[in-house]
């Protein structure tokens, strides 16, 4: 064979070298990812704190983007600050609370106790006013010789005052409520002293079980018991006691027997003054209906005077 037929030998040499520049690549993924993991646990804190106002708020704003704009205001919710009433509880997850809307806590007050308080010593209050009028009529020289027609004592309606008949020497004529001379000057002296208390007054008359000639059909013990109580209370004023204290005039004949073992003993026909204590005026004008304490701050306040009266 000539040289001329020989194809010439090609010789590939592959040259290895240092690592290439694209290696960084991943670092910036890295970093992008990190970065949406932040963003979306942030999102999530934001929607756990967040107001429910806020909330909807939000949801209103990229349903109806303008209603903002139009409207005014913080947002839709328009509320300012992202945490309710802008307290320290980001828990808090119900409503919009503005600040000046929040309310200090009120006081829990035992109604009950309070109540017995007041009670008592209201009751302790009008016990020394029985005191004091039993000096009174002790240096009255009108009424302390009607001492013993006299007869105070207290009730659960209050301080009660019975002006009750003698055997010698009655309140009113046979049948009639036409007062006796000495009878007016009882009242009429004690109608002055009522002036000096604030409390109502309620009168009532009686009678003994002696039936009233004529009958039940007629003028009875019940009318005669009635007119009497109505006499009582015009001497009361007479002597100086405002009308406006009398609350209640009532006749109840022979059913309130002062003398339950003798119907007929004439200590039963008698004329009844009762200075009132605050739970019977409130009955009174709640017309029979269960009286309810409208607010503990007013029946506190009550209780402190009357309790410090009963001190002194």
């Amino acid at each position: 064979m000539s040289d001329d037929t020989q194809q010439p030998i090609v010789v590939k040499r592959i040259k290895k070298g240092g690592a290439s520049a694209h290696g960084g690549a991943w670092k910036i993924a890295y970093a992008d990812f990190v970065t949406a993991m932040m963003a979306f646990f942030m999102l999530m804190w934001l929607l756990g704190s967040t107001t429910q106002g806020d909330l909807m708020g939000i949801a209103d704003y990229f349903q109806n983007p303008l209603k903002v704009a139009l409207q005014g205001g913080a947002g839709s919710g328009d509320s300012s600050s992202l945490i309710q009433g802008g307290g320290n509880d980001l828990s808090a997850a119900h409503g919009q609370v503005k600040r000046g809307d929040i309310e200090a806590p009120k006081k829990t007050i035992n109604l009950q106790k309070l109540k017995a308080e007041f009670e008592k010593a209201e009751r302790a209050k009008l016990s020394g006013l029985k005191d004091e009028m039993d000096t009174l009529i002790d240096g009255n020289p009108a009424l302390k010789q009607f001492k013993s027609q006299m007869l105070l004592d207290l009730t659960s309606e209050g301080l009660r005052i019975q002006i009750v008949d003698e055997k010698n020497r009655p309140m009113f004529d046979s049948a009639s409520s036409e007062v006796k001379p000495y009878t007016r000057v009882i009242l009429r002296e004690i109608g002055k002293m009522l002036n000096k208390v604030e409390n109502h007054v309620s009168l009532s008359g009686h009678t003994d079980a002696q039936p009233f000639a004529g009958g039940a059909r007629d003028f009875s013990n019940w009318e005669l018991s009635t007119n009497r109580a109505n006499a009582s209370r015009r001497e009361l004023v007479a002597g100086g006691m405002h009308d406006a204290k009398v609350m209640r005039t009532v006749g109840l004949a022979s059913t309130v027997l002062y003398d339950k073992q003798d119907p007929y003993n004439p200590i039963n026909r008698r004329i009844s003054i009762v200075i009132m204590n605050k739970r019977t005026e409130d009955a009174i004008l709640a017309d029979g209906k269960e009286v309810e304490v409208e607010g503990a701050e007013e029946l506190e306040a009550a209780v402190r005077p009357a309790a410090g009266a009963a001190a002194r």
